[in-house]
């Protein structure tokens, strides 16, 4: 797999070269570091988890020496302490490339591997130690042009080329992204049947990461968002200590990783298992303004007219509920429905949880095409103490999110299993014993 991948690259690069360097360690506090999660594009080409590791792709080689890894030696005295390395000696059998190095040589050796090339992929300005390596070498390979050799004088994103191939999910891809949605609905599900009022935010938060970790899926896809009451319509709330009260609404913005795949999904419910009047309106709203968007999910349709359809549902519904001004087309126009609803409605989804790929091509909205995957994720967010609104809408914040695959026909839910219609989520919430032992 890891090596078709890198085929698919080496494919589009002619006579470039292209070179990827794996995530360094973070101190977390002193000499305690954060947990290791390797760099997206890194694992996608290579599978290798390590940190201190530089892919060097150079399709213009011969056949048998076009993929070197640089990579630590193996070193017994710190694989007691930090666990077995790969070591440069087993990295061709077991990763699949074509020539391995200890990191240390790179500086020596990133230049030869240089030469013959006229571009250079590579993501200026992530890493000021990255960036000065790649300086360093690229000065050093000047020196094969006296001898007629090429070195690259363009030096470009890797982006373009890469990020396209991993915008269009392999069917492997798209297995892994449904069993992330598969835990991640557990996950949602635990949450609203442990939900009552008393409950603290960060309980209903370990609730729902344990029934993923105890499954696999170790690692959340980003730092998990429970808000409830006010704390709903702070779109990036992450804090999670709030005391949760009866009357509040419960947004849960959380999502597991599995096998380096993101799921990405937002559910919002009462806290005591009940919709007020002027939650359920706006609840209605924020759903039927999902399931516009999602029936736009197919090929040929558009990215925004994902986030169109949206629009057009919100605004209308703003309207009438009191919220803003219409005639439609009025609001539309003024954009007067950014006071409640200020996001956009999708984002690509794989590895990272905002994926990549363009969203524009030539200054144009894409098509979407069959193996993409996006969120839509519509919501409203009345603040507290905002005097325009009515009062009972005070204070209501709702987002509504799920994670869809563009496929040749029906748009593909990967989480329409967690629940979301009203009916389901009054009869799902409270229904679990919450207890610490």
């Amino acid at each position: 797999m890891f090596r078709e991948r890198r085929e698919a690259l080496m494919s589009r690069m002619r006579d470039a070269v292209a070179v990827f360097f794996a995530a360094p360690e973070q101190i977390r506090n002193r000499d305690v570091h954060f947990d290791y999660r390797q760099e997206s594009d890194f694992f996608f080409l290579t599978g290798f988890e390590e940190p201190e590791a530089v892919l060097v792709v150079a399709p213009g080689r011969d056949e048998g020496d076009r993929v070197a890894l640089f990579l630590r030696t193996r070193d017994p005295a710190k694989e007691v302490w930090d666990g077995e390395r790969v070591g440069v000696d087993r990295a061709v059998e077991r990763l699949g490339v074509d020539k391995a190095f200890p990191i240390e040589s790179l500086a020596k050796t990133l230049p030869e591997w240089l030469k013959g090339a006229r571009r250079l992929y590579f993501p200026l300005g992530r890493c000021p130690e990255d960036d000065a390596a790649i300086v360093a070498a690229t000065k050093a390979a000047r020196l094969h042009r006296k001898h007629g050799h090429d070195t690259p004088g363009d030096m470009l994103d890797p982006e373009d080329l890469l990020h396209e191939i991993r915008l269009l999910k392999s069917h492997a891809e798209l297995e892994s992204m449904r069993h992330a949605a598969a835990l991640t609905n557990l996950g949602h599900r635990r949450a609203m049947a442990m939900c009552r009022p008393g409950v603290y935010e960060y309980q209903l938060q370990a609730a729902m990461e344990y029934e993923w970790s105890v499954r696999g899926a170790r690692r959340t896809a980003y730092s998990s968002i429970v808000g409830s009451g006010p704390n709903a319509c702070v779109l990036h709330y992450r804090t999670n200590h709030r005391r949760i009260e009866g009357g509040d609404l419960v947004l849960i913005d959380a999502g597991c990783e599995y096998d380096y795949y993101a799921s990405d999904v937002t559910r919002t419910f009462p806290a005591n298992g009940r919709f007020t009047d002027a939650q359920r309106q706006c609840y209605a709203l924020v759903l039927a303004a999902q399931k516009a968007s999602i029936a736009q999910c197919r090929p040929g349709h558009t990215f925004d007219a994902v986030h169109q359809a949206t629009l057009r549902v919100l605004a209308q519904g703003m309207i009438d509920l009191g919220l803003i001004e219409g005639p439609l087309e009025t609001a539309l126009s003024e954009k007067r429905y950014e006071r409640y609803y200020m996001h956009r409605t999708s984002h690509w989804l794989g590895m990272d949880v905002h994926d990549v790929g363009r969203y524009y091509l030539g200054g144009t909205s894409r098509a979407l095409e069959p193996g993409m995957v996006l969120t839509v994720e519509p919501g409203i967010y009345i603040a507290p103490h905002d005097e325009q609104a009515p009062v009972a809408f005070r204070g209501i914040g709702i987002r509504i999110e799920d994670d869809i695959a563009v496929t040749q026909g029906e748009p593909d839910v990967l989480t329409a299993a967690i629940p979301k219609e009203i009916a389901d989520i009054e009869a799902l919430v409270g229904t679990a014993p919450f207890e610490i032992a």
